[in-house]
């Protein structure tokens, strides 16, 4: 990623972004990259008493002593709340104690699906993608998740090949009509700005731009013609500290870097 005049990478304004989304006390279900990185910049930061829960089985309510690439890093195990294994912390997902997640995929459309199943074309299958993983269990049961993903036209689509990760379907009363309980997308953090849903009609909203950006570069990369919120503000820029946490947290800017 390229680094602007202000002297941040692209990603540490996506990762600044994406802790700014956890409120303090939350439960997170952390992700790889830049959600990790993003849970750890909020406990460094404002949300110091977030919990955070890592798909391995492992439970975290302060950070590890030291910088770590993967959740799975011998620094991340030291002194954990609770060290167990994957089917305890998914029932916490099914028990409803998670109250944030993040997730990307290949494919997202207007009502914030995700597919990382399959891409189709002429009605045939053209991809076999990884699939699903824990992501479907993430957006069907955690409170809310987020989505981060790149913004491309040929991801933002106007309907998904295929539902993996479910977001509202096909508008509003499409989860509760599908059983799922709880939850569904808040946020969508992508390498252009930061799209939200409607809360009446639970289309995709776009609410902030980044520096440099237009709303036209946005537009020109969606498939669809993307609604406006009444008004677009330009996302925040990292601070000075929150641009040393992440150093510190990634020194070697093997995530974050250009």
């Amino acid at each position: 990623m390229a680094t602007d005049t202000a002297g941040y990478t692209l990603s540490e304004l996506m990762v600044t972004a994406a802790a700014r989304e956890i409120a303090d006390g939350e439960v997170v279900f952390v992700g790889m990259r830049l959600p990790l990185l993003g849970f750890l910049l909020a406990k460094r930061t404002h949300a110091p008493d977030a919990v955070g829960v890592y798909e391995l089985g492992i439970v975290r309510d302060s950070p590890a002593p030291e910088p770590i690439l993967t959740m799975g890093d011998l620094p991340n195990l030291f002194r954990a709340k609770w060290l167990s294994d994957t089917s305890d912390v998914m029932g916490l997902l099914q028990n409803g104690t998670i109250d944030v997640s993040f997730i990307g995929g290949a494919q997202v459309d207007r009502f914030g699906n995700l597919n990382t199943s399959y891409i189709m074309s002429s009605g045939k299958l053209a991809t076999r993608l990884p699939g699903s993983g824990g992501a479907c269990d993430l957006a069907g049961l955690a409170k809310r998740h987020i989505i981060i993903m790149a913004h491309e036209k040929h991801r933002f689509v106007p309907k998904v090949d295929y539902i993996t990760s479910p977001g509202y379907g096909n508008g509003s009363g499409w989860r509760e009509k599908s059983g799922l309980p709880r939850g569904g997308p808040s946020a969508v953090i992508t390498s252009l700005g930061i799209m939200k849903f409607d809360p009446v009609s639970k289309e995709m909203l776009l609410v902030s731009i980044h520096p440099g950006v237009t709303p036209r570069n946005i537009l020109d990369n969606t498939g669809w013609p993307l609604k406006m919120a009444d008004t677009i503000e330009k996302t925040p820029v990292p601070t000075e500290y929150e641009l040393k946490v992440l150093r510190e947290l990634d020194p070697e800017g093997y995530w974050t870097g250009e």
